[in-house]
């Protein structure tokens, strides 16, 4: 199956603390890579996303982190931050070397907040040690939920001409992903063999009631995405691909970027593949990142697996 981890350059790792049911995603790239961010959601919580902007400093970033634990959570970017430094990577200043760890994170909490510097840690080294291509109930996404469905980290691979994109999502929405009577996904119309369930909507499906998890989960929301192309960028047109792939949130979920969610996305540039000057394929690589989230979204849902103590039912558990 696809997944960002096809792009060249990218190493991803996950770690959890079952009991604390929260957990950490990385994104550990070969070398320093250029990285932009687009922010849709009201209630973000990130870190070092201001540095990203077209027009300030824009260091090439060594790692993007995907976190559970709301605030608490962006320790993680700390741990991966030191288990960087240990390996001799970084953005020198001097005779220091600082690894650039932008971070997200999703609103998750159940418990007393886990010791995220240590998951951080912990997801570089399973990172290194060889890139994870698990989705579903995995690192940020162990305890993630939709508006009536488990969440989970969901990924997904785009091509477009030489180029590769991917995304890799954690999903933790206000809203819903599949219909309101149904288990049909609202991003059906992007899926790739069969890749969550190949399921075809009547026209009976109820795809306009709005279904969301406020009442049943206050706060606990959020979906942050990390897009990697090997496509040379940028880095104001990685902040321009990202806002586009924004979109396919919203072609997967809804309602979308609302003011209870903190949807952020990083789009990175890892490789060298010259794009054509012409139009169409700039276009065509902010429409397959679209695509991709939008996949991956879906895919993170559909792959969720049962634990103890969940909160929501797994789409399997529903839907069978």
């Amino acid at each position: 199956m696809s997944h960002i981890a096809d792009v060249p350059g990218v190493r991803i790792g996950h770690a959890q603390d079952s009991f604390a049911r929260t957990g950490v995603t990385t994104l550990v790239f070969d070398e320093p890579a250029l990285c932009g961010v687009s922010v849709r959601g009201g209630g973000p919580g990130t870190r070092e996303t201001d540095a990203l902007r077209p027009g300030n400093l824009n260091p090439p970033v060594d790692a993007l982190v995907l976190t559970g634990g709301s605030a608490f959570g962006l320790a993680a970017a700390d741990g991966v931050q030191r288990a960087l430094h240990s390996l001799g990577r970084g953005f020198r200043v001097g005779e220091h070397r600082i690894p650039i760890v932008p971070a997200a994170v999703i609103f998750d909490l159940t418990g007393e907040p886990a010791d995220h510097a240590d998951l951080g840690k912990k997801s570089v080294k399973a990172a290194v040690a060889a890139s994870d291509r698990a989705i579903g109930t995995v690192g940020a996404g162990i305890n993630a939920t939709t508006a009536n469905l488990k969440g989970g980290v969901g990924s997904a691979s785009e091509h477009v001409g030489d180029a590769t994109v991917g995304a890799l999502v954690v999903v933790n929405a206000v809203g819903a992903v599949t219909a309101a009577n149904g288990p049909w996904f609202r991003a059906a119309v992007f899926e790739h063999g069969g890749e969550f369930g190949g399921l075809h909507a009547p026209a009976s499906a109820d795809f306009t009631t709005v279904a969301t998890k406020l009442a049943a989960e206050p706060g606990g929301n959020t979906v942050i995405a990390a897009v990697a192309t090997d496509a040379a960028l940028t880095v104001s047109q990685l902040e321009r691909l990202a806002a586009s792939a924004q979109n396919g949130i919203a072609l997967a979920v809804y309602p979308s970027h609302t003011l209870y969610d903190g949807d952020t996305i990083f789009a990175a540039s890892c490789g060298t593949v010259s794009l054509d000057p012409a139009l169409e394929l700039p276009v065509g690589l902010a429409a397959a990142a679209t695509r991709a989230v939008a996949r991956a979204i879906a895919r993170g849902v559909y792959a969720a697996t049962k634990a103890e103590g969940d909160r929501f039912p797994s789409w399997h558990e529903l839907y069978g």
